[in-house]
């Protein structure tokens, strides 16, 4: 099976099965979505939601949170990981977006990464998200799938998983894409015990294929 076709019996197997792929993160704007993404990093979707809302109340708009303080802001986030480096992220974020874009969150990857807290994944999940940009975000959910999907090969970083994906995806379906294969990698190709003999992908998948898996 050529790259090509794997890619091709995939994606088709996606959107019949998945028409619906969309962020589990409860937001309901670009700028709620950027602290979503920012909290978000090593560290759960669930528990990143448990907080937001309180948080969002707290801090509706970006001269609110620039108006803070990281010592407020850690009260508000104590329970995610990392609450110390994210307290300062968020609010240097805040006070960039204020400055530099009018409040507003940019849909430019490059300047997003600009922003305190915000790193090239987290960029492209904005900008795919909020803006529909054809940009792939790499999570460990994302480099595990592609490798063992056979999407990708040996990859070294997600910046060379990310350019192969991009590469065979068609432009308008990697928004939805990125969703795809996190939400394989967070309910079915699981990291420790995947379960390939539920897994609608095994036909083409070379990590079922290699590892001769059967019932």
């Amino acid at each position: 099976m050529t790259t090509t076709e794997r890619f091709r019996n995939i994606i088709g197997w996606f959107e019949k099965n998945m028409p619906v792929a969309e962020s589990e993160l409860h937001f309901q704007n670009a700028y709620q979505l950027l602290i979503s993404v920012i909290l978000s990093a090593q560290c759960t979707d669930k528990r990143v939601n448990m907080v937001t809302p309180t948080f969002f109340a707290a801090f509706p708009e970006p001269e609110v949170l620039a108006a803070s303080n990281a010592e407020t802001v850690f009260e508000y986030i104590k329970s995610i990981s990392y609450p110390n480096n994210k307290s300062r992220h968020l609010v240097g974020m805040a006070k960039m977006l204020v400055k530099d874009f009018n409040a507003q969150v940019p849909d430019s990857v490059d300047e997003l990464q600009r922003l305190p807290g915000v790193g090239r994944k987290s960029a492209n999940v904005v900008a795919s998200v909020i803006f529909n940009k054809p940009t792939m975000a790499v999570d460990t959910h994302v480099f595990r799938i592609s490798e063992r999907l056979g999407l990708t090969t040996n990859s070294k970083n997600p910046l060379q998983t990310e350019r192969e994906l991009t590469k065979h995806i068609p432009k308008k379906l990697i928004p939805k894409a990125h969703h795809w294969l996190i939400l394989h990698g967070r309910y079915i190709c699981q990291a420790r015990k995947p379960k390939c003999l539920e897994c609608g992908l095994k036909q083409w998948c070379k990590y079922f294929e290699t590892n001769n898996i059967n019932g």
